[in-house]
């Protein structure tokens, strides 16, 4: 619990994986890297992957959303290493600074710009749904690893300041 009873706190949902491209699969564990998630690819480099966007990070609140929009989004169908439970993500803005699991620390570098890979996890194909400057706070978010380490599904994630 996070400070009064039945108040649930943040926590990795489902860390998500793939050789390359999305949709990206469940793993229960992972290693961290200043590069990303050990053993996770990107199919482009020129816009994924690399220091400042070493991580994707999304919110299973806005999944479950956009599912009951009618969209076949699921955790890891549009790329994101962290699937986030508990967080506001209208709050999760560029610059804050995560702390998960046992002292693992990301800062969050910027939005995601939607891409035609993730069009099936949208019923209409139009993967601009989670567009930032279309769709405010509904977008993921790309994080730079400050302190490298090892997490776990259910790892508590924290906001902290500087």
């Amino acid at each position: 619990m996070n400070g009064s009873e039945g108040q649930i706190q943040a926590h990795i949902f489902q860390i998500n994986a793939s050789p390359g491209g999305v949709p990206k699969l469940a793993v229960s564990r992972g290693e961290i890297t200043i590069e990303g998630l050990a053993g996770d690819r990107q199919r482009n480099r020129d816009v994924h992957g690399g220091p400042e966007r070493a991580l994707c990070l999304y919110s299973l609140e806005r999944i479950l959303a956009l599912q009951r929009e009618g969209h076949p989004i699921y955790p890891g169908a549009v790329g994101e290493n962290l699937t986030i439970a508990g967080l506001d993500w209208e709050a999760v803005i560029p610059g804050l600074r995560l702390v998960i699991g046992e002292g693992v620390r990301i800062a969050l570098t910027r939005y995601t710009d939607p891409c035609s890979t993730i069009v099936p996890a949208f019923s209409d194909r139009n993967s601009n749904r989670i567009s930032q400057k279309l769709h405010p706070g509904w977008s993921r978010l790309y994080a730079r690893v400050e302190q490298p380490g090892f997490i776990r599904v259910g790892d508590q994630v924290r906001i902290i300041g500087d």
